[in-house]
């Protein structure tokens, strides 16, 4: 066995030009479609509960002087953080719905095109 040939046919193939299969590019659309609904829904979620956090911390005086305007105004950023994890679910079906209807044309021509060329 020739292991300078196998050597240089492993460079050659690492420096040449790569078709993309048809698969490949419909895994990067569906990724390119679904990719910032989630990333929004992780951070929204993140944020939302570190402000329900802050808010409890607050009301129960935690954090701050301890006083009835602290616990309020720590039951009102309670209240907006747990606001904030209860829509974060809807807005990201919302923004996953608008992101697949955005890519559904490219996604169903390229998906038809795989399963056309398997027949």
């Amino acid at each position: 066995m020739n292991t300078d040939k196998i050597y240089a046919e492993a460079i050659v193939n690492e420096y040449s030009k790569k078709s993309e299969s048809k698969v490949v590019a419909l895994k990067k659309l569906d990724r390119a479609a679904k990719l910032p609904a989630l990333i929004f829904a992780y951070a929204f979620g993140i944020v939302s509960a570190l402000v329900a956090g802050t808010g409890m911390c607050l009301s129960m005086g935690v954090i701050g002087a301890g006083s009835a305007a602290t616990t309020a105004v720590g039951i009102a950023v309670g209240v907006l953080g747990f606001v904030g994890t209860a829509v974060n679910y809807p807005l990201y079906k919302r923004i996953l719905q608008r992101r697949k209807d955005k890519f559904a044309g490219d996604i169903i021509k390229l998906a038809s095109q795989i399963a056309d060329s398997d027949k």
